[in-house]
Formats: C-alpha cells, structure tokens, sequence
C-alpha cells in the first residue's frame, strides 16, 4: 500500500515544485536545473559506483562480510536512478543518498529491520547457518574411468570436437 502512495505522492510532489520554481525563476532556468542536476549526479554516482565496487571486490577477497559494501552499491545505483528522473524532490533523494553519512544512517536502519537466518560459507569466512550434513546424491550415477596426459601427450593431442566453435 505504501508503494501505491509513493507513486502518487512524488510525481505530485515533483508537478507542485516544477509549477513553484518554474513561476519563481522561469522555465529556462527551470529546465537548465533539471538538466544540470542530472549532469552532476551522474557524474558523482560514477565515481562513488567505482569506489563502491572496489570495497565489494576487497571484502570478498578478504572474505569479510560484504553486506554494507553491496548495499551501499544499490543505494548509489537507486541515487543515480533517481538523479535522472527529471524533477527537484527526486534529485533532493538522490544527491542525499550520495553523501556516505546519510548511507550509513540508511543502512544502519535496514539492518535493524531485517533478520538475516543464514548466509554462504565460503572458504571459511562467515556464517550464520548450521552445517548441513553430507548427504549423497540422489538419482543417477555416471561412472566413469580417466587417466592425466603427461605434459608431451598434451602437445601432441588436438582439441577435440566439443571444444571447436
């Protein structure tokens, strides 16, 4: 029901403030300003995007938790989409949720609303879920035989037709 609301209530929110300061300062300026905004945060959402992805590569190969890094990534994703969208009241959002402190406010406020039950163990790092028992497939087995190509085998062996393209 909220998301109905919010579908409503910005784009009237964003007609009042075009109708306001297009009669205040003019539709040219009024238009440069959209125009301008756009520019701007596009730019700053390019370079926080590529600081974001950075912590996200650093925290999964020093296999810490990568929860604030991915959401701070979408919340710069969700700024710059917001920055496009033509209007002042979406690009108010959106140069908001580019400042890191009004981030963290934000994230800190999701993760008291969400209850993460478990998460992917993966070389060791971190987990919230129980071990699941070892248990072997179900179904059908395919036996198979192989033997490894000494290093001279390799070079004289051609690709096979699976791997052609």
């Amino acid at each position: 029901m909220w998301l109905f609301l919010a579908f409503i209530a910005v784009p009237l929110i964003e007609i009042a403030l075009f109708i306001q300061i297009g009669g205040a300062i003019g539709l040219g300026w009024t238009l440069a300003i959209v125009v301008v905004t756009a520019l701007i945060g596009t730019s700053l959402m390019r370079r926080q995007g590529a600081m974001a992805l950075g912590q996200i590569k650093s925290s999964l190969s020093e296999v810490r938790d990568p929860t604030e890094p991915l959401v701070n990534g979408a919340m710069i994703l969700f700024a710059g989409a917001l920055l496009l969208t033509p209007g002042f009241f979406t690009d108010a959002l959106g140069f908001a949720l580019l400042v890191p402190g009004i981030r963290t406010v934000v994230f800190q406020a999701m993760r008291s609303r969400v209850n993460v039950s478990g998460s992917v163990n993966f070389s060791g790092g971190f987990t919230n879920a129980p071990k699941q028992p070892h248990r072997p497939m179900q179904g059908d087995v395919i036996d198979g035989e192989y033997h490894e190509l000494s290093d001279e085998d390799k070079k004289t062996q051609h690709p096979s037709g699976w791997t052609k393209h």
